[in-house]
């Protein structure tokens, strides 16, 4: 299909380019900007004005709960929630069941997810068989079927024998480790940030250090062997720190926040909201400045929505036993837009960390408006207000902090490979 884009404003962060022009889509690429090429006959003219036109988001963190947690979410509903929200590539952790720990598991999961009107699925395989922490995988295998790193979740790596193991392997073959860090044992038990909201309420907590101690932990084993790591969600204003200092000393080190943090503290906690219950937990106001600030300099490279359904009966329990995460996908865009509105960005910087900064990170071809580049596209209305509701909620997980909330823009149209595959005539 070929495709005529007009009078929209184009964004591209890799070019830089923020400017009202056309564009002409054909055999899945971008073929040209600006200029109609010769002999170019669209199939399909899609009008943007007064709409924003942008490479398709890139997500580093989304939990599409198959294999083996079905009853949270399915594959279907999840990639209806990614169209919706304008990403066309994602990453999904190895924490399903069973873990992503063998090649088969691997290819099932990318032939569920592959179809030319779908957006575009990059597994992380698992660190150690089973996630448990004690054997390490067999990476190269599961890089063949299709992984793009490797990673442990949420799942704790208490030996750092083995993790000195991982990195030298990885280092080997030019892998990229994604480790999210978090110390088991000054976390055991906790969820919520150590400060005056948890001991308010009398909620077992979890202290900075946990993660500044598990981050000073995997840049020694960096510097000990040059292994290429990304770190996930950071939370804390000495986690930033850190990542700068070490970004300084020119360690091959990435990073990335969740969305959730960039926005809330301990504080929207308030009287047991079990839709905060998240991992990492939601720390103070100084930290999430820390965030933001870290985010604009780029010692953060890259924002995620850490998206990860859960049922609805799991939200209604105490706070304690409530189970821990929030549905993203949908609200990546419009929460990234309210960032940029409340620090006065411009919006190329803004969306840079949801579209090349993510796309570099996972070393694939998206995240940039080029001729000769795939045509994986959002079209959104930047002025358009929807509330977050169950009903306007694709996703099968209606779970998230910002229920009832208006949020300011909405997708109006997502490509990928020169496919439109979502559409929304009212946007």
């Amino acid at each position: 299909m070929k495709i005529h884009i007009t009078q929209g404003r184009v964004i591209d962060p890799v070019t830089q380019r923020d400017s009202q022009s056309d564009l002409f889509i054909a055999a899945g690429k971008i073929v040209a900007l600006e200029r109609c090429p010769a002999g170019f006959t669209p199939n399909r003219v899609i009008d943007a004005r007064g709409k924003i036109v942008m490479p398709g988001l890139v997500d580093l963190a989304a939990r599409l709960r198959e294999p083996g947690y079905e009853y949270l979410a399915t594959l279907e509903s999840e990639m209806v929630a990614a169209t919706v929200g304008g990403v066309t590539s994602l990453s999904c952790p190895p924490d399903t069941d069973p873990p992503l720990d063998e090649p088969g598991l691997v290819e099932m999961l990318k032939h569920r997810a592959h179809g030319r009107e779908q957006t575009n699925v990059y597994p992380l395989g698992a660190l150690t068989q089973q996630l448990q922490g004690l054997r390490l995988t067999e990476m190269g295998e599961l890089y063949d079927a299709g992984c793009i790193a490797f990673s442990q979740a949420n799942a704790p790596l208490l030996d750092t024998q083995v993790l000195l193991r991982a990195l030298d392997y990885a280092t080997t073959f030019g892998f990229t480790v994604w480790l999210q860090p978090q110390d088991a044992y000054l976390a055991r038990d906790g969820v919520a940030h150590d400060g005056e909201v948890a001991s308010r309420l009398g909620l077992p907590a979890i202290p900075t250090c946990a993660e500044t101690i598990a981050v000073n932990t995997i840049l020694q084993l960096v510097r000990e062997t040059g292994a290429r790591v990304h770190l996930c969600r950071l939370s804390s204003a000495s986690g930033v720190d850190l990542v700068r200092a070490a970004k300084k000393e020119g360690l091959p080190v990435t990073c990335d926040i969740s969305i959730n943090h960039l926005h809330l503290t301990e504080h929207d906690i308030g009287y047991f909201n079990a839709h905060c219950r998240l991992i990492p937990p939601l720390r103070s106001v100084r930290d999430r400045a820390a965030l933001c600030a870290g985010l604009v300099d780029g010692t953060i490279d890259a924002l995620v929505s850490d998206h990860a359904p859960v049922d609805v009966d799991a939200k209604q329990l105490p706070f304690e036993a409530a189970e821990p995460g929030a549905t993203g996908l949908e609200l990546l865009l419009p929460l990234t837009l309210a960032w940029a509105r409340s620090q006065a960005l411009p919006l190329v910087t803004a969306l840079a960390r949801i579209t090349s900064a993510p796309a570099k990170i996972l070393g694939i071809p998206a995240g940039q408006l080029s001729p000769g580049q795939p045509a994986d596209l959002c079209i959104f209305d930047p002025e358009r207000e929807w509330a977050v509701t169950p009903k306007n909620l694709k996703s099968q997980g209606k779970n998230t902090p910002f229920l009832n909330h208006l949020m300011q823009g909405k997708v109006s149209h997502t490509l990928v490979g020169g496919f439109i595959i979502h559409e929304d005539a009212r946007a």
